[in-house]
């Protein structure tokens, strides 16, 4: 929460929450047969990124419920909710390391420009793709949807992929986007 009250930090995660569902739903660039890329996923890489694990998975997990109830799609929520949950909470563990490595090559004066740089990009791009985003989508998602729905994990699997790649490309591309839009609201973008 940082140096926030606990009422302004509420109402700060409820804009992120309503900026998501409004990205996710009047944005949609569509990809693959009926998949799309969710740019509500730059709200949460902000949010991750400035105010913590907590902010990404509230923003990401209850972005997702709303826009689903919105929309009619409950059938995939609960697997997209929980992956959005493990996917905001990662990302913003990962970017309170990379702060506090900062801050400590900053703190004792280090010349912190190159390694930190590729730490950074190269870390948060691995972790993006591999990780967390594999772990929330393939994983949390596929399981969730085989044990609610009765099929092969397999099939899960390769039907989430789709969902994978685009949520992957969505994530990466915010990357750069949300260490601007940080910094805008008032944060230090970590990467």
């Amino acid at each position: 929460m940082n140096n926030m009250s606990r009422t302004s930090y509420i109402a700060v995660n409820g804009v992120g929450i309503a900026l998501f569902v409004v990205l996710t739903m009047c944005l949609q660039v569509p990809v693959f047969e009926n998949f799309y890329l969710c740019l509500g996923y730059l709200v949460m890489m902000v949010y991750c990124r400035r105010f913590g694990p907590l902010s990404g998975a509230v923003v990401g997990g209850i972005g997702v419920i709303l826009y689903c109830v919105l929309t009619g799609g409950l059938r995939g929520m609960p697997g997209w909710t929980l992956g959005n949950i493990l996917i905001g909470t990662a990302l913003g563990l990962w970017f309170q390391y990379i702060n506090r490595v900062q801050s400590r090559k900053n703190t004792v004066g280090e010349d912190n420009r190159t390694d930190v740089f590729s730490l950074r990009w190269m870390g948060a791009t691995a972790i993006i793709v591999v990780a967390i985003t594999a772990a929330g989508i393939l994983g949390v998602k596929s399981l969730t949807e085989a044990l609610l729905y009765a099929q092969p994990m397999a099939v899960r699997v390769i039907k989430n992929s789709y969902a994978f790649a685009a949520d992957t490309f969505v994530l990466i591309a915010a990357l750069p986007f949300s260490g601007m839009l940080g910094r805008y609201a008032g944060g230090s973008a970590a990467v």
